[in-house]
């Protein structure tokens, strides 16, 4: 597969960008390293709403990814007009997070977003549940969803499958999965 000249720019987006987003995040920068492909990608997050901008990521998102051995130290921002620009692939954690930026992304850039859980195996709910008002064990599932998706997500974008990976206006090859909107 033809490599862009310039890493693929990833975003990760939830409501206040300090549980989902931010696992989301560190999980596939985390498994970009594992594979020794991480020069390939810049990640990010960001939330739909700027509740906690500059504010380390959710104690419990911390405390699950350091478990697991993976890192979580972005700070929460809002989502900005000129991200929809910016970045390659926009990941919303949820339908309502896919509504919310499909209302306010430029139409050219739409086939950027996609839903996380579009890359769970099949029959998976559409949305990464929110895991802010229970315990840790809410946190530990989001995590799991988050490994498993994002894996595959990184697999379709390595092996060309993923759209973000065809030349401009092209499709790519055996265009992968997403988006169930």
């Amino acid at each position: 597969m033809p490599r862009p000249e310039r890493p693929l720019r990833l975003l990760f987006v939830c409501t206040g960008n300090i549980c989902r987003s931010p696992l989301g995040e560190a999980v596939f920068a985390h498994q970009a390293r594992a594979r020794g492909v991480a020069g390939r990608y810049q990640v990010d997050s960001a939330g739909t709403h700027g509740w906690h901008s500059g504010e380390k990521a959710d104690w419990r998102s911390r405390e699950v990814g350091e478990r697991h051995g993976v890192r979580v130290e972005s700070r929460a921002r809002a989502l900005e007009d000129e991200d929809f620009e910016r970045f390659d692939v926009i990941v919303a954690m949820d339908r309502e997070h896919l509504r919310e930026m499909q209302a306010r992304c430029p139409a050219r850039h739409r086939p950027k977003l996609e839903l996380m859980r579009a890359w769970d195996r099949p029959g998976s709910p559409p949305d990464v549940p929110d895991p802010y008002y229970g315990e840790l064990d809410g946190f530990e599932r989001v995590f799991e969803t988050l490994q498993r998706c994002c894996s595959a997500l990184l697999d379709a974008l390595e092996s060309g499958r993923h759209r973000a990976c065809a030349p401009e206006g092209g499709a790519a090859r055996g265009d992968a999965r997403p988006s169930r909107a």
